[in-house]
């Protein structure tokens, strides 16, 4: 199917797939009890517009995301599916940890700790 016809729903489901893998399923799916509505929201704008647009690889919307999740400092399960995305779209350890570092810069010591160990709880699994 061409992106031209496939709807936000059926994007959103394979950028999706291909960004997070059986965990972002699993994110989707523990929504589906309480707020149907809200996961399909979740699949078709962040993941079916925005992810997949031009402009930045997914590498780079992946930088953003841990660099925003960080900052925010109070999305500790969001970063660490965040995490898991960087490292199936091919961040490395060490570009993650600088990402997460760099935050100390701009949102405190205390969100970047909080991120460093969001991202160590990642790395040991």
């Amino acid at each position: 199917m061409n992106e031209m016809s496939e709807s936000r729903y059926e994007r959103g489901k394979r950028k999706l797939a291909e960004i997070d893998g059986e965990v972002g399923e699993a994110v989707i799916e523990s929504l589906a009890d309480i707020a149907p509505d809200f996961a399909r929201y979740v699949v078709e704008f962040p993941f079916g517009d925005i992810y997949s647009r031009p402009g930045l690889d997914l590498r780079a919307r992946e930088i953003a995301t841990i660099a925003a999740l960080t900052a925010m400092g109070n999305a500790h399960p969001q970063l660490k599916v965040h995490i898991r995305a960087g490292l199936n779209v091919g961040l490395s350890r060490g570009e993650i940890v600088e990402t997460i570092m760099q935050m100390a810069v701009y949102a405190g010591f205390p969100a970047a700790l909080n991120g460093l160990s969001a991202a160590r709880e990642v790395f040991a699994d």
